[in-house]
């Protein structure tokens, strides 16, 4: 019966256990970036342009 011996394969296998979690955290990080520029961008549009449906709030002179 043969077993399985897991041995070096010439460093590339330890680079992976590296590039892999620094990808994913780059991968997440990019997409958490998009999404913050986008709400920020809706939030910012909607000051600029109300909404015509919301009446207008009096103010207390």
């Amino acid at each position: 019966m043969k077993e399985a011996i897991l041995g070096h394969q010439g460093g590339w296998d330890e680079a992976l256990l590296v590039l892999v979690p620094i990808a994913v955290f780059v991968g997440l990080l990019s997409l958490a970036y998009k999404r913050a520029k986008g709400i920020q961008a809706k939030r910012l549009s909607d000051h600029a342009h109300p909404d015509a449906s919301t009446p207008p709030t009096p103010r207390g002179d």
